[in-house]
């Protein structure tokens, strides 16, 4: 099944990617190890089941158990959410995007950081984007 841009993820469902990103798969019984504040097995089955649903888990069996994998890599994930977040919030604006994000977070940025920023600016300037 292939994801539905469409379908949102809830707090917990985001939690469970997190750990199935950060091990490349995970079983139930270890997404609930290593999840904060971890709901009920059950209740992380479900949710497991939903993402598969939604397109953004699938799974292999390993006798007895549901081994989940991740449906898209991490990167497109990451470029699916961004461009959910700047149609819904930012109306399509990178600008305003970026800009809020610095104003977030401006008093924790170091210089480096601001550096490479500017540096990924001026490479833009100068592909023309």
């Amino acid at each position: 099944m292939t994801k539905n841009p469409h379908a949102h993820l809830s707090r917990r469902e985001r939690q469970i990617m997190d750990v199935i990103y950060s091990r490349g798969k995970a079983t139930a019984a270890e997404v609930l190890e290593n999840m904060p504040s971890p709901p009920g097995y059950s209740a992380v089955r479900a949710m497991l089941r939903l993402l598969e649903e939604k397109g953004y888990v699938r799974h292999e069996q390993d006798g007895p158990r549901y081994i989940y994998l991740p449906t898209l890599s991490r990167d497109k994930a990451r470029q699916s959410a961004m461009k959910q977040m700047l149609q819904t919030f930012f109306d399509n604006s990178t600008e305003q995007a970026v800009a809020a994000l610095i104003d977030m977070t401006r008093s924790k940025m170091t210089r480096g950081e601001l550096d490479r920023l500017s540096q990924l600016i001026e490479k833009a300037r100068k592909e023309g984007r």
